[in-house]
């Protein structure tokens, strides 16, 4: 259970199985407000015919707001005194969720770290979410900074084991019910197949969107995110950024969004593989992005639909076909560009052939 205020470094124990309060029913309503915040244009989560179309019985809740919704069940608990959202490893999307269905999460602390300040240190959780009838829709490995309540209490260290760089083909739930024989590019807007993308193509994503301190408010109370460097206005100006903080989920909704123009045809998320808030996004940003792809897979079991591997690069107030690397230069260490906000490793499903 929360304390009252939160929990601090010290509360934390390795092995600690946390259940979340305040499960959530999923409504359309939520995803007509997931969509007016982040302007998202996949079919398949807000045209019922096109997902007819392609095996669902009805529209799927997508899969980014299932994300930050399941992550803002684990916020009283893990990071509502969060310094900083660190990274994201093994998210694994195991089973379609729908309007009406109940998410409910849990937590188990595989990690504790203090920092060399002795004043925060570094919480690893293993949260998994699921629905009313107890099967799993989701599940995913984090790191957040949370500071100390008492500098000098000691804190028992445990370092997280078996944390995976990413996330296998073979562990990967495409949905056995999912066919593209009849799939709809006018509703697309893309007739692009899984063949016409190559290893390490890029693309200069052109649009751009300007974050307003109305619009990342409404998507932290959306996903019920009270985590205090995205509530708390009043806090925050005693802190060096004096603003509150863009909540990361949102930056990757924003991008994800974004990512759209080259991957119309982007049907599910089928996997992060690895995520880095690299540095943070204020009220006033304005957010682009660029697309790497890493990889294709095929998928034994399906011959009408491919994976692939992208790398999803986050930049505030820069256009992308500027940006030279994400890594700032003569820095021998690999430390971020300024500019570069968000690292996202993920896989999607698309179709093949024509």
């Amino acid at each position: 259970m929360s304390k009252i205020g939160g929990n601090f470094l010290e509360d934390f124990q390795y092995g600690d199985i946390i259940h979340h309060a305040i499960p959530r029913s999923i409504t359309s309503g939520d995803a007509s407000m997931f969509l007016g915040l982040t302007g998202t244009r996949y079919p398949l989560f807000c045209a019922k015919n096109f997902a007819n179309s392609l095996g669902y019985d009805s529209t799927p809740v997508d899969d980014i707001l299932l994300f930050n919704i399941a992550f803002g069940r684990t916020v009283q608990d893990i990071s509502l005194n969060a310094v900083a959202n660190l990274g994201y490893a093994e998210v694994i999307f195991h089973s379609p969720v729908f309007f009406g269905d109940t998410v409910s999460s849990q937590s188990e602390i595989i990690g504790i770290k203090e920092n060399s300040n002795k004043t925060n240190g570094i919480v690893y959780v293993h949260s998994s979410s699921f629905n009313q009838h107890d099967k799993m829709v989701l599940s995913w490995k984090r790191w957040v900074m949370i500071p100390k309540r008492d500098k000098n209490k000691t804190i028992k260290e445990v370092l997280p084991k078996n944390i995976k760089p990413e996330v296998a083909v073979e562990r990967m739930n495409i949905p056995g019910f999912l066919k593209t024989n009849n799939f709809n590019d006018i509703a697309s807007g893309s007739s692009l197949r899984w063949e016409d993308y190559h290893e390490n193509d890029e693309v200069n994503h052109s649009r751009g969107l300007t974050i307003d301190e109305t619009s990342h408010t409404l998507a932290t109370h959306l996903y019920q995110n009270d985590a205090k460097l995205h509530f708390n206005a009043h806090q925050m100006k005693a802190s060096p950024f004096k603003r509150r903080l863009v909540y990361g989920g949102h930056v990757i909704s924003l991008c994800r969004s974004i990512a759209h123009e080259g991957f119309e045809n982007n049907l599910i998320m089928t996997a992060i593989h690895a995520g880095t808030h690299s540095n943070p996004v204020l009220a006033d940003d304005t957010l682009y992005a660029k697309t790497i792809i890493t990889g294709k897979d095929e998928l034994p079991d399906h011959q009408d639909i491919g994976v692939l591997k992208l790398k999803l690069i986050g930049i505030k107030n820069q256009i992308p076909s500027s940006l030279k690397s994400i890594y700032q230069e003569n820095v021998e260490s690999k430390i971020y560009n300024k500019n570069v906000v968000l690292d996202l490793d993920y896989s999607i499903v698309v179709p093949k052939g024509k």
